[in-house]
């Protein structure tokens, strides 16, 4: 190991999420630090994909899809569900 970038400790906020809709279930975890510019970790337990979202970021069905692997119905249901969670986080400076 050359140089440690960061090594912090934070306690986080976790939200875990089971839903069904359209027919398909959904497991979700979402994990809120201050870390990410404000940004929720969203991890997917189906496909262990995690992305880091705000409420911007989830009005974008095409990318949904294509990173969570879901069809653009399947994306729109999740877009749907996680606006309520995602939108008007508290947002902090970094760096």
């Amino acid at each position: 190991m050359d140089e440690i970038l960061f090594d912090e400790v934070e306690t986080t906020r976790t939200r875990h999420i089971g839903f069904i809709t359209g027919g398909k279930r959904f497991d979700f975890t979402l994990t809120n630090s201050e870390h990410f510019f404000g940004k929720t970790i969203v991890t997917c337990l189906q496909s262990n994909r995690s992305a880091l979202l705000d409420g911007d970021d989830i009005e974008n069905i095409e990318y949904l899809a294509k990173f969570f692997n879901l069809s653009m119905e399947d994306a729109q249901h999740l877009s749907s569900f996680l606006k309520l969670p995602l939108t008007n986080p508290v947002r902090t400076e970094q760096y």
